[in-house]
């Protein structure tokens, strides 16, 4: 059973760091590209960044493009959401997601429990 756990949510003043961790079990890591989501309250589930299977490829929202960076370590089976510059907006429980294959198609099949991040203005 696959299984997704994310931690390093916390609450942060803007213009903050913050690094998000998702470790992943139960299939091999290393063939499934992986994205990050989030949820604010009141609003629907976003896409946030996407990494391919090797890492050598990513993909971002635009709302957070050049302040997140999505990377990956196949060793540790993990998949990392590094954010800077945080703003109020950023304000979520975010979400790491396994894909159904190695490619970034937006298609994923687990689900984290979610790690709540909080940015104070």
């Amino acid at each position: 059973q696959v299984q997704l756990v994310e931690s390093g949510g916390g609450l942060v003043q803007a213009g903050g760091s913050l690094r998000l961790s998702c470790a992943a079990s139960g299939r091999t890591f290393s063939n499934y590209a992986m994205g990050w989501f989030r949820q604010a309250p009141g609003k629907e589930r976003e896409f946030a960044a996407a990494v391919n299977y090797s890492g050598r490829l990513t993909s971002y929202a635009d709302s957070v493009k050049g302040r997140f960076t999505i990377s990956r370590d196949n060793a540790k089976n993990t998949v990392y959401l590094q954010m800077n510059n945080l703003k109020p907006e950023d304000t979520a429980v975010y979400y790491c997601a396994s894909e159904r294959g190695a490619s970034i198609r937006r298609d994923y099949d687990y689900w984290g429990q979610g790690t709540q991040v909080t940015v104070s203005s």
